[in-house]
C-alpha cells in the first residue's frame, strides 16, 4: 500500500506540469531531472528488439531528457487526460505530440497516434531527498508508424530545421540508452508491475 495521499499526488502532478511547460519554453528538458528519484528508471520501446532505458537520475538527465530530446525545439506534449490511482501511487497521462511546425495551410504537424506516460511515485527515505515525492519509474508509449510518417512529411515539405535533421540522424543501438530486449537494465513493464504486485486478472 502507498503512504501518499491523493492530495500529495495531485500537488506533485501540478508541479510536474509546470516543469513541462518550462521545459517547452526553454527547449531544455533536462530541468525535469530533479523530479526523478536517484535510482529511477525511464524507458520505452522503439521496436521489439530495440528499447530505450535510462536507470538513475543522471542517465535520465543525460539520455532520456537529454540526447533523446535534443533537436526537438518547439515540440510540445500536451496532456489531454490524466488518471490518478492513489491506491497504487500511479499517474497515467495521455498526451498529443505536436511539432510547433506549420504546414502550408497553417496547420501544425502532429503525431496522430495516441501517446502517453505511466508514472510510479514514491516518497523517498533517506539521503538528500528524504521525505520528498519523486518519480520512481516512468514508461512511455507512442505510435511509431505515425511518428515516422509525421517526421517524413515535415522533411518532404522542406520544413525540418537543421536541429531536427541532426536529431533524426541519431538512432540505433550505438546511441546511449538503446538496448536489445535481452540486454535492457530494467524491465519493459514497470518493476513492481513486472513483479506481479498489481495483477488484477489471472489467466482463466
Amino acid at each position: 500500500m502507498t503512504d501518499l495521499t491523493r492530495a500529495e499526488i495531485e500537488e506533485f502532478w501540478e508541479t510536474w506540469l509546470e516543469g513541462n511547460r518550462e521545459a517547452e519554453r526553454s527547449g531544455d528538458w533536462r530541468v525535469l531531472a530533479e523530479f526523478y528519484a536517484e535510482d529511477a528508471s525511464y524507458g520505452w520501446m522503439y521496436s521489439p528488439d530495440e528499447h530505450f532505458m535510462a536507470v538513475g537520475r543522471d542517465q535520465i538527465r543525460d539520455w532520456a531528457i537529454g540526447i533523446e530530446m535534443d533537436g526537438l525545439d518547439g515540440w510540445h506534449y500536451d496532456y489531454q487526460c490524466t488518471m490518478i490511482d492513489d491506491a497504487k501511487s500511479m499517474v497515467l497521462g495521455f498526451w498529443k505530440q505536436k511539432s510547433g511546425i506549420l504546414d502550408d495551410s497553417g496547420k501544425e504537424y502532429e503525431i496522430l497516434g495516441i501517446g502517453g506516460s505511466w508514472f510510479g511515485l514514491e516518497r523517498q527515505v533517506g539521503g538528500a531527498d528524504d521525505g520528498l515525492v519523486k518519480i520512481a519509474w516512468q514508461r512511455d508509449w507512442f505510435d511509431m508508424p505515425s511518428t515516422a510518417h509525421t517526421f517524413v512529411e515535415i522533411i518532404k515539405a522542406g520544413k525540418a530545421p537543421e536541429t531536427l535533421l541532426k536529431r533524426m540522424s541519431v538512432s540505433g543501438l550505438e546511441v546511449p540508452g538503446h538496448y536489445r530486449h535481452a540486454d535492457i537494465p530494467s524491465s519493459v513493464w514497470p518493476p513492481p508491475v513486472e513483479a506481479g504486485d498489481h495483477v488484477t486478472q489471472e489467466r482463466a
